[in-house]
């Protein structure tokens, strides 16, 4: 890569990225897979990771690999387990003989009163969303400061800034994975290596088209008004992000002008909240919420 590239020479098509590797877990749909494609289209080999029918993972893996002329696989490690999680990074090395980009994406979800939190979920909950990012930057950090170069940017969650009923294992997660960011980005300082994370708030996805739908009908309003309801909650832009848009945060901070940016977090959450929950005022700006297609919360 020409350090000299900016990120406005690769939006123009420069593949900023080619030669480089990047894992990112959780990367069969939804956030993942556009942070995967927007890699791609930068010139980056990828390493894909996530569950999903096979079939369909191929497809996926093969058609990026047509539409963009880099090289995909797929490692279907589980990211429930620590020795899976190792492995994965240590066998992207040994196949490609570089880890340039780490990703961690992957995420489950579970809602509960703290009082009545299964102990199994909770226990899930923080080894799939804290401690496999923990297990993979363990093994991430070594390589890349070989290097000289790399970055290792966490999806964490506006969950990760505030609060929200119900959600103890998430939000537990997804703040200390923004702990684990400032940490690594300390002991990585002045190496070329950087650790970031990224906070997105309600996101265009396929995961959440159901919950919509069964807000709509629970409620007995329009799916056109469950979106509105969801969005007033907590993302005072009412509009969705979208996977492109984590894909371009993520191909900013592989960029040389996020040099210097480490050990903090960047929110794509449209002005959501920071310290507490937000109360937004339905105004006219509601009108132009449409009906949801797919959307997911991080």
């Amino acid at each position: 890569m020409n350090p000299r590239m900016n990120f406005d020479q690769a939006s123009k098509g420069i593949r900023m990225l080619k030669d480089k590797v990047a894992i990112i877990t959780g990367s069969t749909s939804g956030i993942g897979l556009g942070i995967a494609r927007e890699l791609a289209k930068l010139g980056a080999n990828l390493v894909l990771n996530g569950l999903g029918d096979p079939g369909e993972i191929e497809a996926i893996r093969s058609g990026i690999e047509r539409d963009h002329g880099m090289r995909a696989v797929y490692d279907g490690a589980d990211m429930s387990k620590a020795d899976a999680v190792r492995g994965l990074i240590a066998t992207t090395v040994k196949k490609f003989g570089r880890l340039d980009i780490l990703v961690n994406n992957a995420g489950i979800q579970f809602t509960a009163p703290v009082d009545e939190f299964p102990i199994a979920k909770w226990d899930a909950i923080l080894g799939i969303n804290l401690s496999a990012a923990f297990h993979g930057i363990a093994i991430a950090v070594p390589q890349m400061k070989k290097q000289r170069w790399g970055r290792i940017i966490n999806i964490a969650s506006t969950h990760g800034l505030v609060a929200s009923t119900h959600k103890a294992a998430y939000v537990a997660a997804k703040h200390g994975l923004v702990g684990l960011t400032k940490v690594v980005g300390l002991e990585t300082a002045g190496s070329g290596v950087t650790c970031n994370a990224v906070c997105p708030g309600w996101v265009q996805t396929p995961l959440v088209e159901k919950q919509i739908s069964d807000m709509a009908a629970q409620r007995g309003i329009s799916q056109k008004q469950a979106v509105e309801d969801l969005l007033s909650e907590k993302q005072p832009s009412l509009d969705f992000a979208s996977p492109e848009q984590l894909g371009g945060t993520v191909a900013f901070l592989c960029s040389p002008a996020a040099d210097q940016i480490t050990g903090t977090t960047i929110s794509v959450d449209g002005a959501g909240p920071r310290s507490k929950p937000a109360v937004i005022e339905r105004s006219a700006r509601t009108a132009k919420i449409g009906a949801a297609k797919d959307a997911s919360a991080r």
